[in-house]
């Protein structure tokens, strides 16, 4: 093997998992579906966008280091610090006041962080009945709201005494909604069927004898 061949094959090895499996079954899938002529056609996922809200550190500047420890162990990445910015006195808020916590995932740790999502977290969502297919936004990404940091495993329980809520916001260069759901759903996502999908699945009731 020549010494180029092995770099190849090296960086190949050092993948992420939901990176190959994007080139070996998303790509094709895609392609079946929507007919694009090759595959630099077919919509990537360009970054995952995390956010997670830490109003009582109003009250105790503490819960955001404890907030922010979560959040870096969840996402593989030290987030950053969302300011106030203007204060609003009946919320007892001023200008410059940390309150959330934002992480930008892409490349790898954005592949490592949404094969853990898809495989591990979603999975422990309490009474999970699959995911809202409306929460696109018309241009392609997906917004989704979780109640708790808890189903991440990721999360040490022992340490964790307060439930924060998580905005998972998937940005993806799909330009429409069928497309971008096409691409998470090759990724795994479980969506739920829409009322749309439910009535074409029920079978037609068919006429009473005479």
């Amino acid at each position: 093997m020549r010494g180029d061949d092995r770099i190849v094959k090296a960086k190949t090895d050092n993948e992420p998992r939901l990176k190959k499996h994007y080139r070996a079954a998303v790509v094709p899938g895609m392609i079946q579906k929507f007919g694009f002529k090759n595959p630099f056609q077919v919509p990537v996922l360009n970054k995952i966008i995390l956010n997670m809200g830490v109003n009582d550190a109003k009250e105790d500047i503490k819960s955001m280091d404890q907030a922010s420890a979560e959040l870096s162990a969840i996402a593989g990445q030290k987030p950053q610090v969302r300011r106030a910015k203007k204060s609003i006195s009946n919320f007892k808020l001023r200008a410059g006041m940390p309150i959330g916590l934002r992480v930008t995932l892409r490349g790898a740790r954005m592949y490592e962080f949404l094969d853990r999502f898809v495989n591990a977290a979603i999975p422990r969502i309490r009474d999970f009945r699959g995911l809202d297919p409306r929460a696109f936004d018309g241009r392609g990404n997906y917004n989704l709201g979780l109640n708790e940091q808890h189903i991440f495993p990721e999360v040490d329980m022992e340490k964790s005494t307060k439930l924060r809520g998580l905005n998972v916001t998937l940005v993806t260069n799909a330009r429409d909604d069928a497309k971008a759901r096409e691409l998470l759903t090759l990724f795994g996502f479980p969506f739920k069927a829409s009322d749309k999908e439910e009535t074409t699945k029920k079978p037609k009731a068919q006429p009473a004898s005479a």
